[in-house]
């Protein structure tokens, strides 16, 4: 666990930096000087900006995260994202009901937190007195059931959340992946995605739980063994050998750990990145290239090879003319 809870910080420290390289990319090119002077290539924003065109179009620049905007947003003085949305009804169970004007959903929310939670404690305390496995389960049951509302309520909030975009919006595709792995890929409409991310996530899963089994195995063997003089073990398996597979078997568990999580994480990218490019253009209309025949003029006798059995330079030579039009 140890290598694994390293890994994951090294990665933390990874996206970190990465983002912070990307904010401070997007803050250096926007065109403006130590002095203030806009500049630009010709055609771009600031080079419009700087010749008085007119230049409607602004970006969001607003960049981490604004407990003012959260709060005004709630307040209904601003209007929220949805990462904010979630990240508030994540605090507080039902405030995007709320703010998606749903009122009657918020107290079937809070009834079924409070009845799951209720069930837990009244099942924990009869399990705890008579030690019946019912009680148990009820108990298991009764908490999940308590979580399951409060996953539901933060995934309703996310799917009554308007938009104005016809096409897949990339921070809901990534909010669906991070609550229901291949839930983002039906977002996007790439169904055929979906049976890869939850098959990768069993599968990671099966590793685990075999993994899990047999390092419990040999640890109870090597402790078998190892007191064989009270327990009476007459296995062929030594308590060393049992060690080495324990460790081994461990550390394949480990991995399936982190498996599980490199894959989710994948699933999470996956469905943002081809939500963000959804509306990008691939149809097969190639008008705006166009390739023809042309002569290549040598741009100075320097560029030209010399011929020498007439003296001075080769006429023009053929080639293609390359052009895009955007």
């Amino acid at each position: 666990m140890r290598r694994i809870l390293v890994t994951l910080l090294l990665l933390t420290l990874v996206c970190l930096s990465a983002s912070a390289q990307f904010r401070s990319t997007r803050n250096d090119v926007s065109g403006r000087t130590s002095t203030g002077t806009v500049t630009g290539p010709p055609g771009s924003e600031q080079a419009n900006a700087q010749a008085g065109r007119d230049t409607t179009v602004q970006a969001d620049t607003t960049q981490g995260f604004s407990l003012r905007k959260l709060v005004r947003g709630y307040a209904g003085r601003d209007t929220l994202t949805p990462g904010y949305m979630l990240l508030g009804t994540a605090i507080i169970p039902g405030a995007a009901q709320m703010y998606n004007h749903d009122w009657w959903k918020v107290p079937v929310i809070y009834a079924g937190i409070g009845a799951g939670i209720y069930g837990g404690i009244w099942s924990n305390r009869q399990y705890q007195a008579t030690g019946e496995e019912k009680y148990r389960y009820m108990r298991l049951a009764s908490y999940a059931a308590a979580g399951a509302f409060y996953w539901g309520q933060m995934l309703d909030g996310t799917v009554c959340f308007k938009t104005s975009l016809k096409a897949p919006v990339p921070a809901k595709s990534t909010i669906y992946s991070l609550l229901l792995p291949g839930l983002g890929q039906a977002y996007n409409g790439d169904w055929w995605k979906i049976p890869i991310w939850t098959g990768g996530l069993m599968a990671c899963g099966y590793f685990y739980h075999f993994n899990d089994m047999q390092y419990r195995r040999f640890r109870w063997i090597a402790q078998m063994d190892r007191h064989k003089d009270e327990t009476g073990y007459i296995g062929q398996i030594t308590a060393s050998q049992a060690e080495t597979y324990r460790d081994l078997y461990r550390r394949w568990r480990d991995y399936s750990i982190l498996a599980t999580v490199l894959v989710y994480a994948l699933n999470v990218i996956d469905a943002h990145v081809f939500a963000f490019m959804s509306d990008f253009d691939v149809n097969d209309n190639i008008a705006w290239l166009e390739v023809q025949p042309t002569v290549i003029q040598p741009i100075t006798p320097q560029y030209a090879s010399f011929n020498s059995s007439g003296g001075g330079f080769n006429n023009p030579a053929l080639g293609l003319n390359l052009q895009l039009t955007f």
